[in-house]
């Protein structure tokens, strides 16, 4: 079966980004490439030197949130304006262990609550933009 990896793209701050992501979620990275790690003469090589050309992070179970510094040619990107990642905690206490660490910094939409579909909900944008759901869902469980 399918299955969805959120991927993000940044302005250049990738590095910083996955880094606070990786506070939140723990574990490790399984790929982290930079542009100069590409093969010599590879177009955006070594132009782009430093920045990520992608980088994986598992952040619970089979899920990988994955991203990369949008090179030079192309035109910058609006973070946190198109899209929102949405995860399902295990529990209130996880939810609210993720929530708090994502919204470090951030800004908080909707606080975490109990919502009248049977779910503890609540939505931010964290200090790079990106728009987060954060769920627990008690009619599952």
């Amino acid at each position: 079966m399918a299955k969805i990896n959120p991927y993000l793209n940044f302005n250049g701050n990738t590095e910083d980004a996955f880094n606070f992501y990786k506070s939140v979620f723990g574990g490790n990275f399984i790929t982290l490439m930079r542009f100069k790690d590409m093969p010599e003469g590879t177009p955006g090589q070594p132009a782009q030197g430093d920045k990520i050309m992608h980088v994986a992070l598992p952040i619970s179970g089979d899920n990988i949130l994955m991203g990369s510094d949008t090179p030079d040619s192309f035109p910058p990107v609006n973070t946190g304006t198109n899209f929102s990642i949405s995860i399902n905690a295990d529990s209130e206490k996880e939810a609210e262990k993720i929530f708090s660490g994502l919204s470090a910094g951030g800004k908080v939409k909707m606080p975490l609550a109990k919502t009248f579909w049977g779910a503890y909900f609540g939505m931010l944008d964290d200090k790079f933009g990106i728009q987060w759901m954060v769920n627990y869902d008690y009619t599952t469980k």
